[in-house]
């Protein structure tokens, strides 16, 4: 468990470093870099949010179909 969280740890402080390197070697402006950052992380949560509902849909159309009295 405590190599798990020590990864896990691991993990987290490479993305803030790399992030921030990211950030720091950019070649756009801190403006225009951020409002692309927040145009993709706007369209990566809608396309989440539609896989979502799409898997929702399915899902209970499965559940309907289960529940659904068996014929004999």
């Amino acid at each position: 468990m405590r190599r798990m969280f020590g990864f896990l740890i691991g993990i987290l402080v490479g993305a803030l470093v790399g992030s921030t390197v990211a950030l720091l070697m950019a070649p756009e402006s801190g403006e225009s870099l951020r409002a692309q950052l927040r145009d993709r992380g706007q369209g990566f949560a809608n396309d989440i949010r539609h896989a979502a509902d799409s898997r929702r849909i399915e899902l209970r159309g499965r559940l309907e179909s289960l529940r659904a009295p068996k014929e004999m």
